[in-house]
């Protein structure tokens, strides 16, 4: 089970620059569905990779799903050499996404994302119409339930986009 405070507190406290994207996004804006991780879009400056390293670093991060024992370390050379790390943590799983699809990375979607306050703390979170638009891009039909029940919740906050 993610433990979504204590992941949001990790990256916070570190300063790590990052918009709050997919389900955990989606119930933000007020989805009834589940998410089982927290994806977020980060910022991909070389200061931004240290901190997320170091944020994360305490909490054993390791790829999602690979087998037990192959070599990795999370650090900023890794985040430098990749883009979207699927990763479990002792606290829980988290994606780091460079980019994702239908938004691009951290500069093209931090006009489209606002500020929300999630479990005391304020993030950053992909702003309803930008998340609408992503979910549809990526075409899974997980995605488009998703956005289709985005839609209804936007129409019912009476937003035109």
């Amino acid at each position: 089970m993610t433990d979504f405070p204590r992941l949001l507190t990790a990256l916070a406290a570190a300063e790590v620059r990052f918009i709050i994207v997919g389900g955990a996004a989606a119930t933000a804006h007020g989805s009834a569905r589940l998410t089982q991780d927290l994806d977020i879009v980060y910022d991909r400056h070389p200061d931004n990779l240290e901190r997320i390293s170091r944020a994360l670093r305490p909490y054993a991060p390791y790829l999602r799903g690979a087998p037990p024992g192959l070599p990795f370390q999370l650090d900023c050379d890794t985040l430098q050499h990749g883009l979207n790390f699927t990763l479990s943590t002792s606290i829980g799983a988290i994606d780091l996404l460079g980019e994702i699809t239908g938004g691009g990375g951290y500069e093209q979607l931090r006009p489209d994302a606002v500020e929300m306050v999630i479990f005391g703390s304020k993030h950053l979170v992909l702003g309803l119409t930008k998340l609408i638009q992503v979910k549809r891009a990526a075409g899974r039909l997980r995605d488009l339930e998703i956005a289709a029940e985005l839609e209804a919740l936007r129409e019912e906050n009476g937003e035109l986009n």
